[in-house]
């Protein structure tokens, strides 16, 4: 999964803020790099990062969604605001990634009544003060039991589970070693059932582990995604696709797949 970032303040570095026509670029470069899909972003979910209108955010997310709609790979549009899905998927979104797995009132009912995908994530707390004093008693299992009772909440409202994807959400409310806690166990959320959707891609863990600024993570989040694949990821999500795709195709030609 490519990411392309239709914001300002993106952690990353790779913020296109509203404009369209870097972020159709950077699209169509990482279908080009061998993207099998893109997230579109508009609105930061950084630690910290404000939230802004749904007004705003579809102002930079429509005519992105538009010109890539036909790029040849679906499109997943990462947003938690109900009347955002509802105009995203009227635009063609393919798939919706909340962050807070649909449970602001009214995204159930918008993604039931589509036939689009969903990503179901895990996250402690919001964004704005996620990051202040993440606690577990023990990570791996509190998120699996969120995970699960969201994938049932879901498919009771509706939403069949050949449409569910699963996120543990890797720095949304977690310390460094509750991030490797549920990398090194990641096989115990396959429980779950449900495809996992990873991203680890030049996260702050990486920065902490290799005391480098973000724009420097790349051979840390190969790193970190091939660790995520080895242990059961069904898909990562990246900011570096064609990097990424080389490391996965020596891993592959090892492995004999």
């Amino acid at each position: 999964m490519g990411i392309v970032n239709v914001t300002d303040d993106s952690f990353s570095g790779d913020g296109l803020g509203g404009d369209t026509q870097r972020a159709i670029a950077q699209g169509l470069r990482l279908v080009e790099d061998g993207a099998h899909i893109l997230d579109i972003g508009a609105e930061s979910s950084r630690p910290g990062a404000p939230a802004v209108s749904a007004r705003q955010e579809l102002q930079r997310l429509l005519p992105v969604l538009a010109r890539l709609r036909d790029c040849g790979v679906p499109l997943s549009v990462d947003t938690l605001k109900p009347e955002v899905m509802r105009e995203a998927l009227a635009a063609g979104a393919d798939m919706i990634n909340d962050i807070a797995a649909l449970q602001a009132p009214g995204a159930l009912e918008v993604v039931a009544a589509s036939r689009a995908a969903v990503c179901l994530m895990h996250m402690q707390g919001e964004p704005g003060s996620m990051q202040r004093a993440p606690h577990y008693a023990d990570v791996v299992s509190e998120v699996a039991g969120f995970l699960t009772d969201r994938v049932q909440v879901a498919q009771n409202a509706g939403i069949s589970a050949a449409r569910i994807v699963v996120d543990p959400g890797f720095g949304f409310g977690k310390t460094l070693e509750h991030n490797l806690s549920l990398l090194r166990q990641l096989p115990a959320l396959k429980a779950i059932g449900k495809p996992l959707l990873v991203g680890l891609s030049r996260k702050s863990m990486l920065g902490l582990l290799t005391g480098r600024p973000a724009g420097e993570r790349v051979p840390a989040s190969i790193a970190a995604a091939l660790l995520a694949l080895q242990r059961g990821a069904a898909m990562v999500r990246v900011h570096d696709v064609a990097a990424t795709r080389d490391a996965i195709a020596v891993w592959n030609a090892v492995e004999g797949r």
